[in-house]
């Protein structure tokens, strides 16, 4: 660096018009590739023997305060060159050979310059000109358009570089040593490696030592040697314990010596040359190392050779022709042996078997690749994965035969309904008449003609209120059957004849029409007309208001009709599918509606949706509530009956698949722990259903009985069943016209 610094500055010395001193000729003819200038001055170089003054630019460059490419550099150099115009304008007419000389060879000058001795008319106090900001990284400087200040305290500014890819490729192409020109951080200038340079660069690459004569592998001198020396390294004494025996070492000794002599330690013995492997072939030992692991199978073993694979096998053994070609025929995986057995006249005339290798490498895979495990097979009783239910003997009492026949009607009895105190009986018929039994007899207390299909009859459940619901075409009749105590059937006649109609009649979805007199001595009282057709009537718990399902399409399909104030109203504002059943809650003012898939709960008082039950059914046909209320079952047309419990999920908490066809009637025990179901086959199954107060406890479900009597008629059974309100009875009716009482 030293020798750059001065052939930059001696370069920088020679100006237009300014002597130069001489240098000697025989460093001038030196050429130096090694240290290429940095800075090349392309200005021509007159040695004409002119006085060697220097302005005050030049001054400036042995200040130290030249900058590359600023602004004020430019100027002074164009002032330069215009005075050296004006000046010297004779000088130009030199010879072509003369200028040519000097401009294209400033390297040569300048290599023969640099050689001379930098401090023999600098003073030490001299910085690298090219680096005025000091030791500091240039990375400081990025965002900024200078590098430093002079001493005036100027701005250094950077060199410019507006040289684009393109540019900086072209150079790259035309300059040869573009590969050994790097970028210097310090001053932001390039420099041109030297050999030197790039050797120790290639060696540090290499991961060789930067240093051309060290030898990494000089032998290794040692300091500590084994040889007795004159002076010691250390003349530390020696320990104590180097020349005393160790009580401790004295023990361990003691032991091994002892345990040796009982044997717990064995010399070692000579090794046993034979080879050890494991013999896939051989009879597993069970005291072997994999026979004693539990669930280790042993290898299976190959047959041996019997009378067929002899090379002279028993006549009866060799095959005829007609079994040659049927063995031919076959498959490999049906041949009963894989080889034909034939007859040689001596073991030297047996060739070699043709299907060795392949059976023996087959062999080989099936021991390898064949998983072998114990199946651990479990003893299970079938009887015992069946749920421990109670005995149907512990669980009564519950119906068990049939006691009674109700006979008189003469088609199939659609519907019936028991009074409340469970004296009296009420069944509708497709004959288009009401029959009013007394339950205890089977006797026939009247019948009331309808002149149409009696769908659906409900007993009012209040006890001092003697009203029954029936529901015929497109009206429900309200009748009072006038059986039992006559004081209740006058109240109720009083009851029904107390209400006063409004001044203002309100618009209803029905009309309330009061019976004719010809009507009364049948017991005709009310008639609630509807515009279509009445598939379903139930009571409230109370016996105020009963509910109606209309066979219609549309938020007309049920509606509620209070009694008191005879008052119709319709609560929904739009459907959700074909209503099928409706139900009330026993004690809150919730409705069930059940459609075809599934079923609603509404709460009356909010007017809201409160849950919507899945029973997974194809079509619900029927609909019971526990008497407490948490609790309901569904009857579906494909023969499922679906038990939820409301507290515990909207999916069925139990599904029962007892019936062989369609459901058409399910029931709830006012007082007892059961309920059963009616179906097309002809059959009433009474199962035990035992909901507790504990909320941790599920409900218990356990078919007790199946009750048969019914004959089926035009494939249809059971169409309603109903439980006696205080004993544990059960009625139903039937397609065959009958009503039957099971106990």
């Amino acid at each position: 660096m030293a020798g750059e610094r001065g052939s930059r500055r001696e370069q920088l010395r020679v100006q237009p018009g300014k002597r130069r001193p001489e240098p000697e000729p025989e460093r001038e003819l030196e050429p130096e590739p090694e240290k290429p200038s940095l800075l090349c001055n392309p200005a021509p170089n007159h040695n004409d023997g002119s006085d060697s003054g220097l302005s005050d630019s030049e001054e400036s460059v042995f200040s130290g305060l030249e900058d590359s490419g600023t602004d004020s550099s430019e100027d002074t150099e164009e002032e330069d060159r215009s005075s050296c115009c004006k000046g010297e304008g004779s000088k130009e007419e030199t010879s072509e050979e003369q200028a040519q000389s000097h401009t294209t060879c400033p390297t040569t000058e300048m290599a023969g310059v640099s050689c001379r001795d930098e401090y023999a008319e600098d003073s030490s106090d001299e910085e690298d000109i090219r680096n005025t900001v000091g030791n500091v990284p240039l990375e400081w400087y990025e965002d900024f358009p200078h590098v430093g200040y002079d001493l005036d305290g100027r701005r250094i500014y950077k060199p410019l570089r507006t040289r684009d890819e393109l540019d900086q490729f072209l150079d790259k192409m035309d300059d040869p040593d573009f590969w050994r020109t790097v970028k210097d951080r310090m001053t932001g200038h390039d420099l041109r490696l030297t050999d030197e340079q790039v050797a120790l660069v290639q060696r540090l690459q290499r991961g060789q030592f930067g240093d051309v004569s060290f030898n990494p592998y000089e032998p290794a001198v040692d300091f500590f040697s084994g040889d007795i020396m004159i002076h010691p390294v250390t003349n530390r004494p020696a320990d104590k314990r180097s020349f005393i025996p160790s009580l401790v070492e004295r023990e361990k000794v003691s032991r091994m010596v002892h345990a040796i002599k009982m044997g717990w330690i064995q010399p070692r013995r000579p090794r046993d040359p034979t080879p050890r492997f494991y013999d896939l072939w051989a009879q597993e030992d069970p005291n072997a190392v994999l026979g004693r692991h539990k669930m280790h199978v042993p290898a299976p073993k190959l047959a041996l050779p019997g009378h067929a694979e002899s090379y002279n096998p028993p006549p009866e053994y060799l095959p005829t022709e007609e079994e040659r070609l049927a063995w031919a025929q076959q498959e490999p995986g049906e041949r009963k042996l894989s080889f034909l057995p034939r007859k040689f006249p001596s073991l030297r005339a047996v060739p070699a078997y043709g299907r060795f290798i392949q059976e023996r490498f087959e062999r080989c895979l099936d021991l390898y690749l064949c998983p072998r495990q114990r199946k651990m097979r479990v003893n299970v009783d079938p009887e015992d994965l069946i749920p421990r239910l109670p005995r149907p003997r512990d669980l009564q009492p519950f119906p068990t035969c049939q006691a009674l026949v109700y006979q008189g009607h003469s088609d199939l009895v659609r519907c019936l309904s028991v009074s409340p105190g469970g004296q009296w009986l009420v069944s509708g018929s497709d004959d288009g008449s009401l029959r009013l039994w007394e339950v205890a007899t089977a006797r026939c207390m009247g019948t009331v003609p309808v002149g149409a299909v009696v769908r659906s009859v409900a007993w009012n459940p209040n006890p001092s209120i003697c009203l029954v619901a029936a529901a015929m075409d497109d009206a429900v009749l309200l009748l009072n059957p006038a059986l039992g105590d006559r004081l209740l059937a006058s109240s109720t006649d009083q009851l029904l004849s107390s209400f006063t109609p409004p001044e203002e009649p309100a618009l209803q979805p029905a009309r309330w029409v009061e019976a004719l007199e010809e009507e009364h001595p049948r017991g005709l009282r009310l008639r609630i007309c509807h515009d279509k057709p009445v598939t379903q009537v139930t009571w409230h718990g109370r016996g105020d208001y009963l509910a109606v399902v209309l066979a219609t399409p549309g938020h007309t399909q049920v509606l509620i009709h209070q009694l008191s104030r005879r008052r119709s109203q319709s609560p929904f504002r739009r459907s959700h599918g074909q209503v099928q059943r409706v139900a009330f809650h026993p004690t809150r003012p919730f409705l069930f509606v059940a459609s075809q898939r599934s079923v609603r709960v509404y709460h009356l008082l909010r007017q809201e949706l409160t849950k919507k039950l899945m029973p997974n059914c194809k079509w619900v046909s029927s609909l019971a509530v526990h008497p407490a209320g948490d609790n309901i079952i569904c009857g579906s047309y494909d023969s499922k009956l679906v038990w939820f419990d409301l507290d515990l999920s909207t999916k069925p908490y139990k599904v029962l698949r007892h019936h062989r066809k369609a459901l058409r009637a399910v029931a709830f025990h006012p007082r007892y722990p059961l309920f059963a179901s009616g179906s097309d086959d002809g059959s009433i199954i009474v199962c035990h259903g035992m909901v507790y107060n504990d909320l941790l406890q599920n409900p218990l479900l356990v078919p007790v009985k199946v009750l048969k009597g019914h004959a089926l008629t035009r494939d249809l059974g059971v169409l309603d069943v109903a439980f006696h309100p205080t004993q544990p009875w059960v009625f139903s009716s039937g397609a065959d016209g009958t009503v039957r009482l099971f106990t």
